[in-house]
C-alpha cells in the first residue's frame, strides 16, 4: 500500500527535522551560533487523471486532475542569521559584531575561514587568536610591555606602551561579507568557509557601508530562541505521530484485506 512509504518519508523528514531542532537547543549558549531551520519539498506525483487533458470527442477539458504524491524529502537546512543578543563579558579581546560582516581566521592550511565568534584570546607570541590558538586576520600583535590594549568601533588596535604617552596603533581589523551568508558551508568550531553559493567575500573596515561595528569586552551569544525551538519540537513530534499512525492505520487496513482473501 502506497501509504505505507508515504508516511514513512514523513517520520523520516521530521526526524530529520528534530535533529536540527536538537542542535540548535544545544548550542543556546554558544557564542555566534547561528539556528537552523528545516525547509521541505513534496515527492513526485503520479498522475491517475491528467489535468487539461480531454474527456469527450466534443474536445471538453478537464479541468482537475487526480494527482497521487508520494511523501516529502528535506531539501535544505538554511542557517538564520539574524543578531543575537550583544552581552558584556569584561575581557579584554572579546569582541562583538553588531551588524553585518564576520571576523576573517586564517586557518594552519591556508585557507581562510570566517566567524561571528569574537572571543579571542593572546597567544605566547602576543597575537590575537581564536580559542584554538588560530591567528584572527590580519594578524595583530601586541606587544609585552602593553599596559593596556582598546578597539574601538572602527576595528582599530591601540595600545598604551609603558612609557609613552600617546596611545600605538597596532593594526586594523576587517569584516567579511557575503551576498549569500546562507551558503557558508559550517565546519565547527564556530566558523564557516566561503562556497559558490556564498560568492565571494566583500572586506572593509568595521563601520563602513554596509558592514557592523565592533564592540570591545562584548560577546555576540546565539540567536536561538528557547521558546521557539521548543514550540518547533513539539509541532514536529505531533507530526511524526500523526505519520506513524497512517502507518499504523495502513498495516491494519492490509490485515483486514489479508483476512477477507483467506
Amino acid at each position: 500500500m502506497r501509504a505505507l512509504y508515504t508516511a514513512s518519508t514523513g517520520m523520516a523528514a521530521q526526524e530529520a527535522n528534530v535533529e536540527l531542532i536538537s542542535n540548535n537547543i544545544a548550542n543556546l549558549r554558544t557564542a555566534g551560533f547561528k539556528r537552523q531551520r528545516a525547509e521541505f519539498q513534496d515527492l513526485l506525483y503520479q498522475s491517475m487523471r491528467r489535468v487539461g487533458s480531454t474527456s469527450s470527442d466534443a474536445g471538453t477539458i478537464v479541468p482537475t486532475g487526480v494527482d497521487i504524491g508520494s511523501g516529502v524529502k528535506l531539501v535544505a537546512t538554511p542557517r538564520v542569521m539574524s543578531q543575537g543578543t550583544i552581552a558584556a563579558t569584561e575581557k579584554t579581546y572579546d569582541v562583538a559584531i553588531r551588524g553585518e560582516g564576520f571576523f576573517q581566521v586564517d586557518l594552519p592550511d591556508g585557507r581562510t575561514a570566517y566567524t561571528r565568534d569574537g572571543s579571542f584570546e593572546l597567544d605566547p607570541t602576543g597575537q590575537i587568536v581564536t580559542a584554538d590558538g588560530y591567528v584572527v586576520a590580519p594578524g595583530i600583535t601586541v606587544p609585552e610591555n602593553a599596559l593596556s590594549v582598546t578597539i574601538n568601533a572602527t576595528g582599530q588596535v591601540e595600545a598604551t606602551i609603558q612609557g609613552q604617552t600617546a596611545p600605538q596603533q597596532l593594526g586594523q581589523l576587517q569584516l567579511a561579507r557575503f551576498i549569500n551568508k546562507s551558503g557558508l558551508e559550517a565546519i565547527g568550531d564556530n566558523l564557516f568557509l566561503e562556497t559558490p553559493a556564498s560568492g565571494t567575500p566583500l572586506e572593509d573596515n568595521p563601520g563602513a557601508e554596509g558592514f557592523g561595528s565592533v564592540m570591545q569586552a562584548y560577546l555576540e551569544q546565539s540567536n536561538v530562541n528557547a521558546v521557539t525551538e521548543i514550540s518547533d519540537l513539539i509541532a514536529a513530534q505531533r507530526a511524526y505521530e500523526m505519520n506513524s499512525k497512517v502507518i499504523s492505520s495502513a498495516d491494519q487496513m492490509l490485515q483486514s484485506t489479508a483476512s477477507m482473501l483467506r
